[in-house]
């Protein structure tokens, strides 16, 4: 019975060999320079302003799932699309009824503001 295991484990070790083996000769071979502009945060190109430390916004953490939510919903349709014909009337109800909660979740989320920046 284990033998049946056997191959998934080689291949388990040699990735893990290549992975390790990769990092060890990079270490061992790699150029080791450093300096104030090598050890510097980089910034999409940009000067550093302020700390790393700084508070970030609730409403950027709000956005985001926002879109993470209304990006799911576009994977759900998809299939949905594929299947169309298939799925006849029951299908284009129920979509219409999944389309239709994620409508008012966002009106709500419209009326209370969380997609405005501004103050």
């Amino acid at each position: 019975m284990l033998d049946s295991y056997l191959p998934i484990l080689v291949i388990i070790a040699v990735a893990l060999a290549f992975a390790m083996g990769s990092v060890v000769f990079s270490w061992l071979i790699g150029q080791k320079k450093p300096s104030a502009v090598k050890l510097a945060p980089y910034e999409c190109g940009m000067p550093l302003v302020g700390s790393a430390r700084e508070r970030v916004s609730v409403k950027f953490y709000i956005i985001t799932m926002l879109f993470i939510v209304f990006d799911i919903e576009v994977v759900f349709l998809y299939p949905w699309a594929v299947m169309f014909k298939k799925l006849g009337l029951f299908g284009f109800v129920e979509m219409g009824v999944f389309i239709a909660i994620l409508l008012v979740g966002y009106v709500y989320v419209w009326k209370k503001g969380a997609l405005e920046w501004e103050e």
